[in-house]
């Protein structure tokens, strides 16, 4: 063989060394240039593997193949004896060779008349044999047999290197599998999701059908942790995946966030009212009790949605929606809510422009600020306010609080109008003080994603930094249902124990709409509990919510902290209230909502007094151990609360 035939062999294995060229169409490249530079009729690879049978890689023509397969299927020739023996094996007159008995007689009756074997070694590690094959008896020349053992062994080593490449890429393929899939459930995690939901975003501008989001909570999932232990606790979340698998539609998409959070991604809904029938479908699943190893196990689920509408949603927006629409149904105790409505396509496109209009309502002036008048319960004494944002659109329509909530709760939105509520509500403290009105304090709702955004801490001790005010007087409201995630619960702690350290007062609103209530409430920094109103429209008529509102106020009251009742809106609440020895008091019976200019007003108007009261100027009596007697006459607490009037309205 000439010394530039085996040059080029060697040129053209180099340059597919490093490529992604498939192994067995290199192989099968280099058994047919063999043929052509060397003296032989045919040539073939075996690999073989300890303890394993040897297997044909590669053969240059039919009569090669052969060859190969017949050592295999004989378990004898001079293959396996060059991979044993770990050298090359010559025979050039097969009719004389006596060491393989079975192997000689079948290859000379197929037609070989010599065969050369060349070991397929790297290092100390055997991978299997180059053979060469003549029809005729003859030796090969030495630089053939060097040559041929040149090719083998530049054979084994891209073996050894596209076996690495193959490995490597199964373990990049586990690592990205692992990377998008949740160990627990094997369920697709919220980095797969939504690259799912971005490719349904696409799709769905192309149909212009609707996709919907579904965000499913697991209702008292904690209490099955809590009492079976985390292991129970992991055998539910396997049996939630595979009922939530049984319902969906082929092509719907499941994901586990964390913890007990599921999201499912529905596309082609022909109209958004589809996304009830599969929301009420989910929860009936979830509502069948779960069989588990120890123990019969009931939960429900609280489901939010999000539908696809204007057109310029993002993965992101879709997720958050649905999940935020699904803590407004834990909160008001309903099973399912949407995000916004948009099964009326009017209403959708409303919305969707209201959602534009909102970027930048800052800038043109479009959103105010009114205050909830707070009180002594007992006496009417003012003693803050809570700010509530407020919006009017360019249109010149207010637009409704619950609505306003759901748009600048987006990312893009809340930190911007966080800030701007935060600072407004402080130059307003400061301009009341100098109204002689120093002792009024200001409750400011904090979003969980402005809460949970860097540096939260930071501009909040900045803003109080350019004042002289106590920061006592500045009560910063979140809510209960922060608690409820164990995955954030660390990172809640951690701002709460900071803004404490810069002496605001912290408030738990809503409270007894969530689940986490009693369990956290002891390890908590809160001043001051915050009633939900669910709570207080019935007091006074149902037995159970007079027992629950009881209930909380011992509880806030053994723990050192202050209550506010919120939505008193009638002379009978306030008067149970009194009676069961509520702190302070807000809602509609005192005062509506009002501009800082009203109450400005307000305050320099009853200048001469240290503090105003509401709903009238009546004082009664402070409360003491007869306030909480449930002997107590209804006549007394009629006396003492004085005459039932509308609130006072500005």
């Amino acid at each position: 063989m000439a010394t530039e035939d085996l040059a080029d062999v060697l040129s053209e294995f180099a340059r597919t060394m490093v490529t992604d060229f498939p192994i067995q169409g290199i192989l099968d490249h280099l058994v047919q240039r063999i043929v052509e530079i060397m003296p032989v009729t045919g040539a073939g690879v075996t690999l073989i593997s300890p303890g394993l049978n040897p297997r044909y890689c590669s053969a240059s023509n039919d009569a090669a193949l052969r060859f190969e397969k017949l050592q295999t299927d004989l378990g004898e020739g001079p293959c396996l004896a060059a991979y044993h023996a770990g050298e090359a094996i010559s025979v050039p007159d097969l009719r004389s060779e006596e060491r393989f008995p079975r192997f000689s007689p079948q290859a000379l009756a197929a037609g070989m008349g010599a065969v050369f074997r060349f070991p397929l070694n790297h290092g100390d590690l055997r991978l299997g044999a180059l053979d060469l094959y003549r029809d005729a008896p003859g030796p090969l020349s030495t630089d053939s047999m060097r040559s041929a053992q040149t090719l083998a062994d530049v054979a084994a080593a891209y073996l050894i290197n596209a076996q690495a490449r193959s490995d490597l890429q199964d373990s990049s393929d586990q690592s990205r599998d692992a990377a998008l899939h949740d160990p627990l459930t094997g369920l697709a995690n919220r980095v797969l999701m939504l690259e799912r939901l971005e490719h349904a975003l696409l799709r769905r501008r192309r149909s212009e059908k609707t996709c919907a989001v579904f965000f499913v909570d697991l209702d008292r999932f904690k209490q099955v942790n809590d009492t079976y232990g985390h292991r129970m606790g992991d055998e539910l979340l396997v049996a939630v995946a595979e009922r939530l698998t049984g319902v969906l539609r082929p092509g719907d998409s499941l994901a586990r966030l964390s913890g007990d959070e599921f999201v499912i991604l529905c596309e082609d809904l022909d109209h958004p009212s589809q996304a009830d029938t599969i929301a009420v479908r989910i929860g009936a699943e979830m509502g069948t009790p779960f069989a588990l190893s120890r123990a019969e196990v009931s939960i429900a689920a609280s489901i939010g949605i999000a539908l696809t509408g204007g057109g310029n949603e993002s993965p992101e927006d879709l997720v958050h929606g649905a999940d935020l629409a699904m803590y407004r149904s834990k909160r008001h105790k309903r099973g399912i809510r949407h995000d916004l409505d948009v099964r009326d396509p009017h209403l959708a496109e409303h919305q969707a422009g209201l959602a534009r209009s909102l970027r930048g309502a800052l800038g043109r002036g479009e959103m105010r600020l009114e205050y909830e008048p707070i009180v002594d319960a007992v006496d009417g004494c003012l003693t803050g306010v809570e700010a509530l944002l407020g919006w009017t659109h360019a249109g010149g329509a207010p637009v409704p609080p619950s609505v306003l909530m759901a748009f600048s709760e987006q990312p893009g939105h809340i930190l911007e109008t966080g800030r701007y509520v935060l600072e407004q509500v402080w130059q307003d403290r400061e301009r009341w003080q100098r109204h002689r009105a120093e002792n009024i304090a200001v409750s400011v709702n904090v979003s969980a994603y402005q809460f949970m955004a860097a540096g939260f801490a930071d501009s909040v001790a900045a803003m109080l930094d350019r004042s002289s005010a106590d920061p006592g007087l500045l009560t910063l409201e979140v809510s209960e249902s922060y608690l409820d995630r164990d995955r954030d619960r660390d990172r809640v702690l951690i701002v709460l124990d900071e803004l404490k350290e810069l002496g605001v007062k912290l408030a738990l609103d809503d409270f007894g709409a969530g689940h986490s209530s009693l369990s956290h409430l002891a390890t908590i920094p809160i001043d001051e509990i915050k009633i939900d109103r669910s709570f207080i429209v019935d007091l006074g008529a149902d037995p159970s919510s007079q027992v629950v509102v009881t209930a909380i106020l011992q509880l806030a009251h053994g723990l050192g902290m202050t209550v506010v009742s919120e939505g008193v809106e009638t002379a009978g609440q306030r008067r149970e209230l009194i009676r069961l020895g509520c702190d302070f008091c807000q809602g509609s019976y005192f005062a509506q909502p009002m501009p800082a200019s009203a109450l400005d007003a307000l305050i320099r108007k009853q200048a001469g007094e240290s503090t105003p009261h509401l709903p009238s100027r009546t004082r009664v009596a402070k409360r003491g151990p007869a306030a909480t007697d449930p002997s107590r006459s209804k006549q007394g607490d009629d006396s003492a609360a004085g005459p039932e009037r509308p609130g006072l309205r500005t």
